[in-house]
């Protein structure tokens, strides 16, 4: 049986569904972003049990199918933009529709009705926090960014995060080297 888990984000939260099955001692095969699978079906009252300690870490367990598939595609953008970067060259359309099997109109659709923002524009903010994340790492330049996450120039990255932040790319860079070094002197 698949369950399925809205606001779950990274790894942490994967570790703490983890530790709450086993607290409940629920046998489950896997828990993944959004999602725990379970060997076999779960009665109403263990269903209960674990939504309550699921609410209790800032989790959600879904029922529609259209939060379902909400999650899944915030998980599969997640996926591609945060774990994959620019090592698959396809478009985000069809990248997509291939992992969760449905037209990519109608998800984008599915999504915006529901969340009150395109899908492009979810996977844009994504992009530009993946930014922000390679821009403190410092181990990429601009260009080697721009390639890294499928952008057609630095200029269009560079457009896209100050649209979304502000700043740009290097004021953004910079102010943050600044922040930086004043909690290093405290």
């Amino acid at each position: 049986m698949k369950l399925y888990i809205k606001h779950m984000v990274g790894q942490k939260c994967k570790d703490k569904v983890n530790e709450t099955l086993i607290n409940l001692g629920m046998p489950y095969v896997c828990v993944d972003l959004g999602m725990i699978e379970t060997p076999e079906d779960i009665n109403l009252v263990q269903k209960n049990i674990l939504k309550g300690k699921l609410q209790d870490l800032g989790f959600d367990l879904l029922d529609s199918k259209k939060h379902i598939l909400i999650e899944n595609i915030k998980s599969a953008v997640i996926q591609m933009v945060h774990q994959y970067g620019g090592q698959h060259k396809e478009k985000h359309s069809d990248y997509l529709s291939r992992n969760l099997g449905y037209d990519y109109t109608y998800m984008s659709n599915t999504f915006s009705q529901q969340k009150k923002m395109t899908l492009q524009q979810f996977i844009i903010l994504q992009k530009v926090e993946k930014i922000k994340e390679l821009l403190l790492y410092d181990e990429l330049n601009l260009a080697e960014i721009a390639v890294k996450l499928n952008y057609s120039s630095v200029a269009h990255l560079s457009n896209q995060f100050k649209k979304n932040t502000g700043f740009s790319p290097s004021d953004y860079k910079k102010m943050n080297l600044k922040r930086k070094e004043n909690l290093e002197n405290l």
